[in-house]
């Protein structure tokens, strides 16, 4: 059966070997990084430490239509124009990761959502990283038949693989064999299937979203997770004066996620961070906002606010265009994220508890 990798550049109608050299010499290697690439982007030639591509920006323009012509012809990214019976069968085919919890799977509509971007809001200490761990785990319990990359797969014995971008040192591997082992599950089997990228600056974390293609090929992942997807940037590019390049960058980055998971059918869950409105009244309204402004906003799929609510937390629907707005409670034990109810009774039959 083809695959969206078996696409080569020279197969591109019209594309001269000169211009091959060129987009190589850019650092895009596959018709899939012409397609999720920018103009201009491509004509800078400035993020992630690539030349530029050295051609006007009207040749660069028709150079990534061709590429998205490509994948749309071959299948794996809508036309123009698609009659709303073609579209409903293209999500037929999407996964859903679950995350541990009833509750919080139940506002999700079955959990993280493959061709979609998921992000998780919240402070230090919400559950973000927690949510992280236990989809790590959760990915590889269901027992629901799933159609993924053209394979059907059933059971709890077929692993799915998961890359892990670690922007912030938080991946404990010794958190997700807790998880495993409490969930009754093989933690062995689950360790090998997560690939985890240690980032950190910004500048590497964007030419592994830029490479994210190959890597999701090269491990046949179905789950990306970034924790988080701004604090390097965050970091890095404090000042008012350097807003603007930030959330360029930022922009690039979201725009080739967005692509990569409608291409390879993947589901992308990552993390942000909170920053706190100073103008705001105290005790009027919550003095917290997402980070990251109307870039991040704009090009999530769905946002998921985390509250802290004693020892358990609280998850909002912040926005989507699928799901109604409301909220769940949730905790986090032994097994990660799970059911208030199931918490409760944990701690009944063991009250030393996590």
């Amino acid at each position: 059966m083809s695959h969206v990798s078996d696409l080569q550049l020279q197969d591109l109608p019209g594309v001269e070997p000169y211009m091959i050299s060129k987009l190589k010499r850019a650092g895009i290697q596959s018709v899939t990084d012409l397609a999720v690439s920018t103009p201009v982007e491509l004509i800078a030639g400035d993020y992630a430490d690539n030349s530029p591509i050295e051609a006007d920006i009207e040749t660069v323009f028709q150079l990534v239509t061709k590429a998205k012509k490509a994948l749309m012809d071959f299948g794996v990214l809508d036309k123009e124009f698609c009659s709303g019976e073609q579209i409903l069968e293209k999500r037929s085919q999407l996964v859903r990761f679950t995350t541990g919890s009833k509750d919080l799977d139940t506002l999700l509509k079955g959990g993280a959502e493959s061709q979609a971007l998921t992000e998780i809001i919240g402070e230090f200490g919400s559950g973000k990283s927690q949510l992280c761990h236990t989809l790590c785990v959760t990915a590889n319990n269901t027992n629901q038949q799933r159609n993924v990359g053209g394979q059907k797969l059933v059971g709890n014995g077929n692993y799915i693989n998961i890359i892990f971008i670690d922007t912030e040192n938080t991946f404990r591997p010794e958190r997700v064999h807790q998880i495993a082992e409490a969930r009754g599950l093989d933690h062995e089997e689950i360790m090998k299937k997560i690939f985890v990228c240690r980032i950190h600056n910004s500048a590497q974390l964007e030419a592994v979203i830029k490479n994210l293609g190959k890597y999701i090929e090269q491990y046949e992942a179905r789950l990306v997770i970034i924790d988080s997807i701004i604090s390097l940037h965050r970091a890095e590019y404090s000042g008012r004066e350097t807003l603007a390049e930030r959330q360029q960058r930022l922009n690039i980055m979201l725009h080739k996620l967005v692509r990569l998971a409608e291409i390879y059918n993947v589901a992308v869950v990552y993390t942000n961070q909170v920053q706190s409105q100073p103008g705001v009244p105290f005790g009027t309204v919550d003095p917290t906002r997402a980070a990251g402004g109307n870039i991040i906003a704009h090009a999530s799929t769905y946002r998921i606010f985390l509250r802290k609510a004693g020892r358990n937390r609280i998850a909002i629907m912040l926005d989507s265009p699928h799901h109604a707005y409301g909220q769940v409670k949730f905790t986090i034990g032994e097994s990660g994220v799970q059911d208030v109810e199931v918490e409760k009774v944990s701690s009944s039959n063991n009250e030393s508890g996590w």
